[in-house]
């Protein structure tokens, strides 16, 4: 399958940006929707999306959180970001992992994408069998990387 870059950024191409974003020591999770002509029908999912225009990978991001559970990204700490080869093989898209404090939830305003949201351990998302597999591997090397966190 060939590559669908979408316009440079910086040098770069890329089609969309997903985050792990914590809300104190769960994640944020999104259940897809249960439809036939997506990747990943009823999988638990991370927010993100694709991108539009000439945004950036922070820019898109923050529409996508917004659109999909109506958060401002401005209160978040990033912890970790880096691109990735797209897991449908439809070119490359930027992964994030946040953090927002506990509490931050009651903001969340579900949008009109997906069957609902939930926190979870960071553990039950990576061992769960429904989950989007390259969504677990990267949340897998961030977790082992050099400056590891304790979690959950």
């Amino acid at each position: 399958m060939t590559a669908s870059y979408s316009p440079d950024w910086r040098g770069e191409s890329f089609d969309g940006a997903k985050a792990a974003l914590f809300i104190g020591d769960r994640l944020l999770v999104i259940r897809r929707d249960d439809r036939p002509d997506i990747p990943y029908p009823g999988a638990l999912d991370f927010p993100g999306g694709g991108r539009e225009g000439r945004e950036t990978p922070e820019q898109t991001l923050a529409r996508e959180m917004h659109e999909e559970v109506g958060l401002d990204m401005g209160g978040a700490a990033l912890l970790w970001r880096r691109p990735f080869d797209s897991a449908t093989g439809l070119g490359r898209v930027w992964f994030f992992v946040m953090r927002m404090q506990a509490g931050a939830e009651a903001r969340i305003v579900f949008g009109d994408e997906g069957q609902g949201w939930s926190l979870m351990p960071p553990a039950r998302f990576l061992a769960a069998t429904d989950a989007v597999p390259s969504l677990q591997a990267r949340l897998r090397l961030w977790m082992a990387g050099p400056d590891a966190p304790v979690l959950p």
